[in-house]
């Protein structure tokens, strides 16, 4: 058996608790720099305006969302209509150029006739019991899908940002709605 001492520890060593606390630091941030967000993005940008239209944005980003998606919707230029509390609920429906309106062209195109097609339009939505676009926003916006409004957009239809539906994000630009594309692991247009 050994009678010998160990030497003393220098100035400069750390004590067995520095060096506990060090590793715990660096394990964490090893784990913070492995770790890989597991929630996946989707970012929708919607143009258009019409009924028809309304839907695919808002079924897409709600369904999205439902399954742990984080979800953004840029509205810009007449998709801007689809936020707005007071014209998301007069949305038309073209019958013109529409290849799956049951009519042809030249009868599509006699006055009054988008009116009818919309009429008919929200007689289906009605007797099919589907969301309205108000319904599909609040559930939407409830599940924390973030709708943005194009601050250019708006400024140029001199729209008034008090009457988009609450928490619709406003003064959103391009540049923004890009990175955030850029972010995303689904990207859309429609």
């Amino acid at each position: 058996m050994s009678t010998d001492t160990p030497d003393a520890p220098s100035d400069d060593t750390p004590s067995r608790a520095e060096l506990a606390a060090r590793v715990d630091e660096l394990e964490d941030a090893l784990a913070e720099a492995t770790s890989e967000d597991d929630t996946k993005k989707m970012s929708i940008i919607a143009t258009k305006g019409t009924l028809d239209m309304a839907y695919p944005p808002l079924i897409l980003a709600s369904t999205a969302a439902a399954f742990g998606y984080e979800v953004t919707v840029f509205h810009t230029f007449w998709g801007l209509d689809i936020l707005h509390e007071e014209r998301s609920k007069n949305l038309k429906l073209s019958s013109v150029g529409n290849p799956n309106m049951p009519m042809p062209n030249a009868v599509a195109a006699i006055p009054g006739m988008d009116r009818v097609t919309t009429k008919m339009m929200e007689k289906r939505i009605a007797n099919n019991d589907t969301a309205t676009i108000e319904e599909l926003l609040e559930t939407s916006l409830d599940m924390g899908v973030e709708f943005q409004a194009c601050q250019m957009t708006i400024d140029l239809m001199d729209y008034d940002e008090d009457d988009f539906y609450d928490g619709v994000t406003t003064g959103v630009g391009a540049a923004t709605a890009l990175q955030d594309m850029a972010d995303a692991d689904i990207q859309l247009l429609v």
